[in-house]
């Protein structure tokens, strides 16, 4: 699949609509900066981005094993994605650009529902931004944001226990695995019996080598 590279050409005026878009649908999560990304809190603005992101079978390999029609990214998962009781709380999707405004993927602290105290790290991102430590950039500044502002007990993550490359980006955050569970699937993806690793971090533990 052909991806396009998302170039602004004018990176200013594109922020400053994106703002006033975001103002308009009364976003409250912050914009979170790092050393080379600018994360925006996700909105059906970004509708489009997340649609092309997800048509990659490969983006998706460890998830659905396939890529995803824009009827489920619109219908299904872009609703999960913009829900207003997780940015009431500070929570929810982030989209990340480079310096240059290239739309990279997505991060989030999505919400835990039997849980107010903890919410559940994600990421995904672009073929052609794998490799760069992007990733665990993005993840970082979400963990910061989770514990430092929210004040969260708790985040937590899981994947297959096949995806080395997630796993490794968990493990260089600080999260423990604490746990692998086999599911039973109807159609399982390669390598499903192997199982779902869960991963988490407490608040103590986020702070802990910052006090040594």
């Amino acid at each position: 699949m052909a991806e396009s590279a998302y170039m602004y050409a004018d990176s200013a005026s594109s922020s400053a609509r994106a703002q006033q878009e975001e103002k308009e649908e009364g976003v409250t999560r912050p914009t979170l900066r790092t050393e080379r990304l600018v994360l925006e809190p996700l909105t059906v603005v970004h509708t489009e981005q997340l649609v092309e992101l997800d048509a990659d079978p490969e983006v998706l390999r460890f998830i659905f094993g396939r890529g995803l029609t824009r009827a489920e990214v619109v219908d299904t998962w872009m609703p999960k994605r913009t829900r207003a009781d997780a940015d009431a709380r500070g929570i929810g999707y982030w989209v990340g650009h480079d310096a240059g405004g290239t739309f990279l993927g997505w991060w989030s602290l999505a919400v835990v529902d039997d849980d107010p105290d903890s919410a559940e790290l994600g990421y995904r991102l672009r073929r052609d931004a794998w490799g760069h430590g992007y990733a665990t950039e993005g993840a970082r500044a979400l963990l910061a944001h989770a514990f430092e502002t929210v004040g969260l007990r708790r985040v937590c993550a899981e994947t297959m226990a096949v995806n080395a490359g997630s796993r490794a980006v968990l493990e260089k955050l600080g999260l423990s695995h604490v746990g692998t569970r086999v599911e039973q699937w109807d159609d399982p993806l390669p390598d499903a019996a192997l199982g779902e690793v869960d991963y988490e971090i407490d608040a103590a533990a986020y702070r802990a080598p910052r006090q040594s």
